[in-house]
């Protein structure tokens, strides 16, 4: 049952690693809102790394963020959580692929190939937090602008670059307890760990002959009989 449980959870990380990779460079992280505007002229979208503008004619238009120094602190933490995710979830895949008992890389024994799936789980446990509190401060920002009736800037919409992060994260870290569940599973099952209790070696006393004894079987023969 734990191979079925790890090999579902390592899947489970891996796409959840794969879905972050896809929301991070994703445009549509806030979309422009159209509550209370008549005519929209064009419509804004951002995410991390640049914003685009499109028109009524539906050509876009996309331009860098000039200077990383001169973006607000949540962009700049949200980028450091995510590159962080994505590279905590690599290390994480490679060693779940080490450590899943279907592989056979090193001839690892189970109790090992359990320790380093622990470790994967971990890892892929600790993407999944830095993807969500990325996607969820991010997020924040967006309704605080948006609710705040002093706002006079242009207000957005959560993106549903929000949405897949949110999924992304959710997947990282359910696959990575997946993961880190099957190590007590596996030390249950380990012959080694099993039958890994003290053995005692079974000693023999051998009565130690007296002087008598050894005079009574001397004299039992002859003395030719040692000749």
């Amino acid at each position: 049952m734990s191979t079925a449980v790890e090999t579902f959870g390592f899947f489970m990380s891996a796409l959840g690693l794969l879905m972050l990779g896809v929301t991070l460079p994703n445009s549509y992280w806030r979309v422009s809102t159209v509550h209370g505007n008549v005519i929209t002229t064009n419509t804004i979208f951002e995410n991390l790394w640049y914003s685009c503008a499109t028109d009524s004619m539906g050509v876009s238009n996309c331009w860098e963020f000039p200077s990383m120094l001169a973006l607000s602190g949540y962009v700049q933490g949200c980028r450091a959580l995510m590159i962080t995710a994505i590279l905590l979830g690599f290390l994480g895949l490679f060693l779940g692929m080490v450590g899943l008992r279907c592989t056979n890389v090193g001839n690892i024994d189970l109790s090992r190939k359990a320790k380093i799936l622990a470790i994967a789980g971990s890892l892929h446990i600790l993407a999944g937090a830095c993807g969500m509190v990325a996607i969820s401060w991010y997020a924040i920002n967006i309704t605080t602008d948006f609710f705040n009736p002093l706002y006079v800037g242009t207000k957005y919409e959560l993106g549903p670059a929000l949405y897949l992060g949110w999924s992304a994260s959710l997947l990282s870290i359910l696959g990575g307890i997946c993961l880190f569940s099957t190590c007590c599973c596996t030390a249950k099952e380990d012959p080694v760990a099993r039958t890994g209790l003290p053995y005692k070696a079974s000693t023999v006393v051998v009565p130690k002959a007296t002087s008598d004894e050894t005079d009574i079987s001397f004299g039992k023969y002859g003395k030719n009989a040692y000749v």
